[in-house]
């Protein structure tokens, strides 16, 4: 969120439905006396079955997320730093690489706290990074709050975690905690339950009890904040322009980022929000995108080059 100097649901989903592909074959040996095994053909079964074992997490494990069952959710609070307008173009980069295809996702847009200002809207960016798969905390937060509980409860049950990218303060992930606490009480929500925070200024703006109450609550990580480099995360805002058209390959990418772009403009410091300095001189701030690296394994890139060389090319 904002700049101070004090400071993921992709199997698509159609009508409310989850499309998941499984594959898998069981093999059961109807030999009464099966036939003894030298030694040196043990070790190749041992070695072949390490093997087959080491491929199954590669498939389905992205950095901590688990593709075959976890949900990732990112939330913006868009309130009242346009950076959040960014963000969401740079979570839709990350993805629409195909080592996220199958990545299940859902964005909540509204996700603020306490603070002042004026929200940024933005549907029409959200539609288009996300599709269906989004919910609107800002238009109706107890419907939003209904939405996402839903599709977390149905992760739990199945067994997945849930990993929170806090692109905004913690007051929408406490409603959560505390709905899934009472829908599934059996749930342990410190372990299945993961919130990534990076912005010190997040957490002051967020109503102090909601703030407990997720840290006590869930799998809670504070992060090094994105706005600057070589402190641990991605450094992901620049004063300097990027020529997106270069460094984006997708067109719809580059539609997506120029939508972005003009909503940023139009209301970055307009109506007494905060005015984002890097923004205002022409360049990028996506600083929030640093928990989506974090949660996917990505936290080795250094800047925004870094960012639109893996992502985008």
């Amino acid at each position: 969120m904002r700049f101070s100097s004090a400071l993921v649901v992709l199997s698509l989903c159609f009508g409310g439905m989850w499309l998941t592909a499984c594959s898998g074959a069981a093999h059961k040996n109807t030999a009464s006396h099966p036939a003894a095994t030298t030694p040196a053909q043990s070790s190749a079964l041992t070695s072949q079955t390490h093997s087959s074992l080491q491929t199954t997490q590669a498939t389905t494990q992205l950095g901590q997320f688990n593709t075959a069952k976890d949900l990732y959710l990112a939330q913006f609070d868009s309130k009242t730093d346009v950076d959040d307008i960014h963000s969401i173009a740079g979570v839709a980069t990350v993805l629409s690489d195909k080592r996220f295809a199958k990545v299940r996702y859902h964005a909540v847009a509204g996700a603020y706290g306490v603070q002042g200002g004026l929200y940024v809207p933005a549907n029409e960016l959200f539609d288009a990074a996300f599709g269906k798969n989004w919910s609107d905390a800002h238009a109706n937060f107890n419907q939003a709050l209904s939405e996402v509980s839903q599709l977390v409860s149905d992760t739990l049950l199945k067994g997945g975690d849930i990993w929170i990218a806090e692109a905004g303060q913690s007051d929408f992930s406490a409603a959560l905690i505390k709905n899934i606490k009472k829908r599934l009480p059996n749930i342990n929500t410190n372990k299945r339950i993961h919130i990534v925070q990076h912005s010190t200024w997040n957490e002051e703006n967020a109503a102090p009890a909601k703030l407990r109450y997720v840290k006590q609550y869930s799998d809670y990580h504070k992060i090094a904040d994105g706005n600057a480099t070589d402190n641990g995360t991605p450094g992901l805002r620049t004063e300097q322009p990027v020529n997106l058209k270069k460094v984006i390959k997708q067109n719809s990418l580059k539609v997506l980022w120029s939508t972005a772009l003009d909503i940023a403009n139009q209301y970055n410091g307009k109506d007494e929000r905060y005015h984002n300095g890097a923004i205002a001189k022409g360049g990028l701030d996506f600083s929030d995108v640093v928990e989506t690296c974090w949660i996917f394994g990505f936290n080795h890139l250094e800047n925004v080059d870094d960012f639109f060389n893996e992502f985008a090319q």
